[in-house]
């Protein structure tokens, strides 16, 4: 039996010409997605894309199993519609926050199957600077939210009422303008090689600042911070430009439009965990469909 999340995979990759394009659509690094490609022509015994400089082209046997997967999702699409006017999803409003990372990479995907199942459900996305979005689930603003923690860091309080669960935890790694020295190898760099480089970094509030800052100065890193900005993406747009380098979240790396080397670091012990904040034991049926959602896609999803 074909899985649909791969059926999925196959379809976006027809409609977007290419895997790159076909995983950011999906929330999914290139590699993960042609991992899923690849089970799926396992599964079928047949090649069912054929690579090329501008991207992929489906094969005879991949336009065949297109068509089918195309029904087996509207059926299933169909059959979650029907579901949902039982079980008082018909209409109503989703009001659902996030922060800036979460909302261009993550939440999408998940929003987009949500809308599919259940069209007549308002959505209304609020953009907010972890750990506001917390605050807001528990005053009833929004009805859950994407938060994030660095680890190492500061533990921040979960609000009385709010249920925080977590859905992914991503490495922090070098980003350097392309064909920068240090991210020339292909292993682990240590984090004892930034010593002296100039540095692209947040606020100096932010908590990732502090925890990189005092993860560098534990490995005898000292570094000069050439350029501040209150953004991840702006942050990777200054150091593909040559202001410096930065230490960011791995799917700001990938999903960097600008041009970008990156590298993993040693020890890998900079992190940041992704949750869903809701609130406890009062969710709706619309807030709980879309976390079981978010759950389902991480779940899935291959380590990169």
């Amino acid at each position: 039996m074909y899985d649909p999340t791969r059926l999925a995979a196959l379809v976006a990759v027809a409609e977007a010409g290419s895997i790159t394009r076909a995983a950011d659509r999906l929330g999914y690094t290139a590699p993960a997605l042609s991992q899923q490609l690849a089970k799926l022509e396992r599964e079928a015994g047949a090649a069912l894309l054929v690579r090329h400089h501008r991207g992929a082209r489906l094969t005879a046997a991949g336009e065949l199993l297109l068509v089918r997967a195309r029904r087996v999702l509207d059926e299933l699409d169909l059959a979650r519609h029907e579901l949902a006017r039982l079980t008082g999803l018909s209409g109503g409003r989703l009001r659902v926050g996030t922060f800036e990372t979460a909302g261009t990479h993550l939440l999408p995907p998940a929003l987009s199957s949500f809308r599919r199942a259940h069209p007549d459900v308002e959505l209304s996305v609020t953009e907010f600077v972890p750990p506001q979005e917390m605050t807001a689930v528990a005053l009833g603003e929004v009805d859950l939210a994407l938060t994030h923690e660095y680890v190492p860091g500061e533990a921040v309080p979960v609000p009385d009422g709010v249920r925080l669960e977590p859905l992914l935890t991503e490495e922090l790694v070098l980003v350097t303008a392309p064909g920068h020295a240090l991210s020339a190898g292909t292993g682990r760099l240590a984090l004892s090689e930034l010593a002296g480089q100039p540095l692209v970094s947040m606020a100096p509030a932010n908590p990732n600042r502090r925890a990189v800052e005092a993860a560098l100065a534990a490995a005898g890193a000292s570094v000069a911070v050439r350029c501040e900005s209150p953004g991840y993406g702006v942050v990777c747009a200054l150091v593909s430009a040559g202001m410096g380098v930065a230490v960011v979240p791995e799917m700001m790396a990938v999903g960097a439009v600008t041009p970008l080397g990156m590298r993993r670091l040693d020890p890998p012990e900079l992190r940041r965990t992704i949750s869903v904040a809701s609130r406890s034991g009062s969710g709706t049926p619309a807030a709980d469909t879309l976390r079981a959602l978010l759950h389902g896609a991480f779940a899935r999803k291959p380590a990169s």
